[in-house]
């Protein structure tokens, strides 16, 4: 360290002091943040007896984890954009609607609830996703 003599660097009460002060200047995002994935996924209880078992859970949630943050950027309209996971999965993923399909089994059309308050602020940005795969997306009666 440059300025510093090596008995200052290896101050056990300096460095203490140096790791509380950094701890109450944290932002706290990080448990803000586990705590919203475990009410949003229902990430509570995890009880497997099998180490294998619970590992997978912990793959599962993390993928969960990602494929919310990843709808929320895909879908870039405001009203969601600072949302957190379970506003995401509690508001976002339960607007009801319908699925049509073609004679093979694919998905050619979505139709959402046009009653649904965020239906309508997430309809183009949906369609634009969509669009590639030649699937509809509008509003309707469900």
């Amino acid at each position: 360290m440059r300025g510093r003599t090596p008995s200052q660097a290896a101050d056990p009460t300096a460095v203490l002091a140096a790791y509380v002060t950094f701890y109450d200047q944290r932002g706290g995002g990080i448990e803000t943040s586990l705590k919203g994935d475990k009410q949003g996924l229902g990430l509570t209880k995890r009880h497997k007896k099998r180490f294998e078992a619970q590992y997978m859970l912990v793959l599962l949630g993390s993928l969960v984890h990602n494929v919310v943050v990843w709808a929320r950027r895909w879908l870039s309209c405001p009203q969601i954009q600072h949302d957190g996971i379970l506003r995401m999965v509690r508001d976002v993923f339960h607007v009801s609607g319908l699925l049509g399909f073609d004679a093979f089994g694919s998905v050619v059309e979505i139709v959402l609830n046009q009653e649904a308050c965020l239906a309508r602020s997430f309809i183009r940005p949906l369609q634009a996703l969509l669009a590639p795969l030649h699937v509809v997306v509008n509003l309707g009666e469900t």
